[in-house]
């Protein structure tokens, strides 16, 4: 017990003075968590704390934050070319940022991470890994990590259906099994059949852990029901996803094949790792405030947003946690809603948190003076009767109501009236073209991480 105590110290001290973590000190503290896993079923409070941070207090979590995002600004004006630029163009000295500067900072694009790439490798590191962005929502951007950079128990088995360019994701998922013991089978986005049949597995051998998109999921619980299986054909006890929009309706059917399990909404992406996010009981997402400094400003003005309002995740990833090519203020385009200004009840209640993602700044829709996300969008359509998951659409504002393209074979089963008028009773005024796009076209309506489908030999067999 002296031993993990000191453990936990060297961690907690890394975390406030922006030490780099000891690999072998977080390995022998997993170590000691699930010895006493083992012993009493539950991992200790004192570790529980540890990997929430310190936040309950918001003194605290000021303190902490501000002191990580001047050592992160510090860093950067040394060994970041295009940081140097920026803050000497401010005339800031970044070892004095204070919170309320940040809005004064201006926010890192995606467009700048692509066109400037070498500016944002550091001076003082050597490149490891090269990671992407999946390029469902634009053009691909490449992000370059360090070896550094690189709740799972030794029961457990992992399946991850993620891409394999997003080569970060993945290699974390792995290090995290390894960590922990547990098994793990990388698989990438293969023909859904195939998936199902690992999920099936044999007896020991079946995964309890899936990591995967929605899109994905909504492919896997299809080709379950057309095998007519359900709940006691797997072993599966949690479902991450992330990376696109996760509906209710979704989480509701996934359950209702792969039995009651939790079914994670996470937020995380290339461009921002290690930061993450992850939603609570009361559907609330809570970023990790350990590993970096998280803000949500109006698209339009660059201000923070208020209470109840969309805006965009900035995301700050804090030094050590990102070296190779760190960004500061990314303006990662996912749009949430502000939480009222009142204390949170949730599981997660120590943590700030925001709405669930409800989209990309550029999905956002004007009719009428009403805001329609997204996530209002795949929310009605994946409720409809025909059940046409993943939700494939196109979609833009005229005057005062949605033109909307949907696939043929809806249409057939549907008719546009009545999608019309299921919109309607979700608030969404809607018309939709009386041509749909035929299944060959499907990608040009909505492109989904689902599309990105690594073919196998299995598949050719048929």
């Amino acid at each position: 017990m002296f031993e993990t105590g000191i453990r936990q110290f060297r961690m907690a001290m890394a975390m406030v003075w922006g030490k780099p973590i000891n690999p072998r000190n977080v390995e022998r503290l997993v170590e000691d968590g699930l010895k006493t896993m083992e012993e009493f079923g539950a991992p200790g409070d004192d570790i529980q704390e540890l990997l929430e941070g310190p936040f309950a207090d918001p003194n605290v979590r000021k303190e902490f934050q501000q002191r990580a995002i001047q050592r992160t600004a510090r860093r950067l004006a040394r060994v970041s070319p295009y940081y140097q630029k920026l803050f000497a163009s401010q005339s800031r000295d970044p070892g004095k940022l204070t919170l309320a500067d940040m809005p004064r900072v201006p926010v890192t694009v995606k467009q700048s991470l692509q066109k400037q790439q070498q500016d944002f490798v550091t001076t003082d590191t050597q490149p490891y890994i090269a990671t992407r962005t999946t390029g469902t929502t634009g053009n691909p951007a490449e992000v370059w990590l360090s070896h550094y950079e690189d709740e799972i128990n030794p029961r457990d088995c992992m399946q991850i259906n993620i891409s394999s360019r997003a080569t970060a994701a993945v290699h974390q998922n792995v290090r995290v099994c390894r960590l922990a013991g547990a098994r793990v089978r990388v698989l990438g986005i293969i023909p859904p059949e195939e998936s199902v049949d690992s999920l099936l597995g044999g007896g020991d051998e079946a995964p309890t852990l899936l990591s995967t998109y929605p899109s994905y999921l909504a492919q896997l619980v299809k080709a379950a029901r057309r095998r007519g299986l359900g709940p006691n054909d797997f072993k599966l006890r949690r479902i991450d996803c992330g990376g696109e929009v996760l509906s209710n309706a979704l989480i509701r059917a996934a359950q209702k094949t792969f039995g009651q399990i939790r079914i994670n909404d996470n937020f995380g992406m290339t461009e921002v790792l290690p930061v993450s996010g992850r939603v609570c009981n009361q559907q609330h997402l809570h970023p990790d405030l350990n590993m970096g400094y998280v803000e949500v400003i109006d698209p339009q003005s660059g201000e923070p947003a208020a209470p109840g309002a969309l805006g965009s995740l900035v995301v700050t990833p804090y030094y050590p946690y990102r070296e190779c090519m760190p960004v500061f203020r990314y303006d990662t385009r996912d749009m949430v809603r502000c939480l009222p200004d009142e204390s949170l009840t949730c599981d997660l209640a120590a943590v700030p948190a925001v709405s669930r993602i409800q989209g990309k700044a550029e999905h956002i829709l004007h009719i009428d003076g009403k805001v329609v996300t997204l996530r209002d969008l795949v929310e009605a359509f994946e409720t409809l009767p025909s059940e046409p998951w993943p939700a494939r659409f196109q979609a833009r504002a005229v005057g005062d109501h949605i033109e909307m393209v949907v696939p043929e074979n809806l249409l057939k089963n549907l008719g546009a009236d009545e999608i019309e008028h299921h919109f309607a009773a979700a608030g969404i005024a809607l018309q939709v073209a009386r041509k749909g796009v035929p299944e060959s076209e499907l990608t040009y309506l909505r492109p989904l991480r689902a599309d990105l489908l690594e073919s196998t030999f299995a598949a050719r067999r048929d």
